[in-house]
């Protein structure tokens, strides 16, 4: 059961790291979110979020969004490569409900696993 849980650990925190991932520009661009990722050298894929104000302007729908991506991340963390991960949101993706959401990072997820190595033009 334990494997499903998201600890402190598998999140992206400081701003060096976030930096160093923007760096490498290795990334996947969908309509509704830009995903960075660079492999990392742990046991584990970590997750970082990045959701500007401007792009979605009230707290509440941010929060709610970070909520979807995490939970998404959650769920297939065990399927997913040994790398760090960016989500930036773009515009507009609030007015979506949350299955829609959960729909599209599920969608982004799977072109990022294990088995599905790398087969990112069709998205």
């Amino acid at each position: 059961m334990s494997r499903f849980s998201l600890k402190k650990k598998s999140r992206l925190l400081l701003n060096v790291q976030f930096q160093t991932i923007y760096n490498k520009n290795y990334k996947i661009h969908t309509k509704n979110f830009l995903m960075f990722m660079y492999t990392n050298y742990l046991q584990f894929p970590r997750l970082g979020i990045s959701i500007s104000k401007k792009n979605v302007a009230r707290s509440h729908d941010r929060n709610r969004i970070k909520r979807l991506v995490k939970e998404s991340f959650r769920l297939v963390q065990h399927n997913l490569l040994l790398m760090d991960f960016i989500i930036i949101v773009k515009k507009n993706i609030h007015l979506l409900k949350n299955n829609k959401i959960f729909f599209f990072l599920k969608k982004l997820w799977s072109y990022k696993s294990k088995n599905n190595v790398l087969n990112i033009n069709r998205l």
